[in-house]
């Protein structure tokens, strides 16, 4: 997607960023909706040509300024994670839901084309099929999944009312660049982050359950193909196709390091025990095939964060 005028909320955000950099190498005129309450204004500092407008997605004010002229929404700006929301119900369904819509009706009357949603593999919940496929039963056990779940039928049916098409991408267990360690992150950055300062890792139940990781820089690419997809609405898994034990992911992460200890504590609630994904209709109708295997983007990983620990002493 070349020399568009495209719209990102939540672009200062891990995933975010890492969208607005590839946007901004291929040309296109990026505005950026952000908050910055989980976002970070460095993650930009890089991109002088953006316009960046500081605001929340729960502002009509703030939404409809951003939406100007816009042809392609690449909405990512959320309230994240199983923790959080369960500490945060209501902060994380005003965000997620009542932030969508109102994402949805300023696309709608901008006369946006595309927009481009964030969704996640918490709206599925316990599988009862190996791997996940589209069509998979949606039981979240979350109230983040069940927003994720709203926003995801909010956007297809605005697909169905209205002249615009909406692409829901269904993110597994992302990691890569830009993502932070903080109490609410996810697995790897808090594994690598606690590694790199010498503190214990802690595994929630016996670290046989599954996830299937997939880098930052796929899910960018996913973002690009479904926005050039033209005339495809709908949902679709955005993963690695492949899925990884805690206990190995730590055996990945810690190799060639023997001090870091290992603690084993109680399950969490909310989580999971398998993920795996069927990325096979992503393939067919966006053409998305995930390129970084695990190993690769695990070094990366740990080098970026090594480095990131260094600048913030």
């Amino acid at each position: 997607m070349r020399n568009k005028k495209v719209l990102v909320t939540g672009g200062a955000g891990f995933i975010g960023s890492n969208l607005v950099k590839r946007l901004i190498e291929d040309r296109n005129s990026v505005t950026v909706l952000d908050n910055f309450m989980s976002g970070y204004i460095s993650n930009l500092e890089p991109f002088s040509s953006i316009h960046i407008i500081e605001g929340d997605v729960r502002d009509k004010t703030a939404v409809e300024e951003a939406m100007k002229g816009v042809e392609v929404v690449f909405h990512l700006a959320a309230s994240v994670g199983i923790k959080r929301s369960i500490d945060y119900p209501l902060i994380d369904a005003e965000i997620n839901v009542l932030g969508t819509l109102q994402i949805l009706e300023a696309a709608r009357n901008e006369g946006v084309r595309k927009i481009v949603t964030s969704s996640s593999a918490g709206i599925f919940g316990e599988l009862k099929t190996m791997p996940i496929k589209e069509d998979h039963p949606v039981e979240p056990i979350s109230p983040y999944g069940c927003t994720k779940l709203c926003e995801e039928k909010l956007s297809l049916t605005y697909a169905k009312l209205y002249a615009i098409e909406a692409v829901c991408l269904r993110y597994f267990n992302v990691y890569g660049p830009n993502q932070r360690f903080d109490a609410y992150g996810n697995v790897i950055p808090i594994f690598v982050f606690r590694m790199l300062r010498n503190e214990p890792l802690h595994i929630y139940g016996d670290g046989e359950q599954t996830r299937d990781f997939v880098h930052v820089d796929d899910v960018v690419q996913a973002n690009i193909k479904a926005a050039d997809s033209s005339g495809v609405s709908g949902a679709f898994n955005i993963a690695s196709g492949k899925s990884v034990t805690i206990n190995n992911l730590v055996e990945t992460i810690t190799k060639g390091n023997n001090s870091t200890k290992i603690k084993y504590c109680p399950e969490r609630p909310g989580d999971v025990r398998h993920s795996l994904a069927d990325i096979s209709l992503a393939k067919q109708k966006i053409g998305y095939i995930p390129d970084v295997d695990l190993e690769r983007g695990i070094e990366e990983y740990i080098e970026w964060a090594r480095q990131s620990i260094k600048d913030n002493k």
